[in-house]
């Protein structure tokens, strides 16, 4: 791994329960890897099978300021995009 790559994560300190942590520890075995990258593996498919839609759709939610930035028109475009 080259420092870029480093410099791009983040580190997160998680407490799981003995079971969980059995459970994992052999599916990462029978995947033949161990349960750091299972479960990296696993957040990272779960983070990039959001949708885009639900993002925004959040966005607009929590963070209405955003909304000033585009004009109308483009909000609209934009919205179409993403299927919302």
């Amino acid at each position: 791994m080259n420092t870029t790559e480093t410099k791009n994560k983040k580190r997160k300190v998680i407490d799981i329960d003995e079971n969980t942590f059995r459970v994992l520890s052999i599916m990462a075995a029978a995947k033949g890897t161990n349960l750091k990258a299972l479960i990296e593996n696993s957040l990272k498919g779960m983070a990039d099978n959001l949708e885009d839609a639900d993002v925004y759709a959040h966005l607009v939610k929590t963070r209405p300021e955003g909304k000033k930035i585009l004009t109308d028109k483009e909000k609209e475009a934009f919205e179409n995009w993403l299927g919302v």
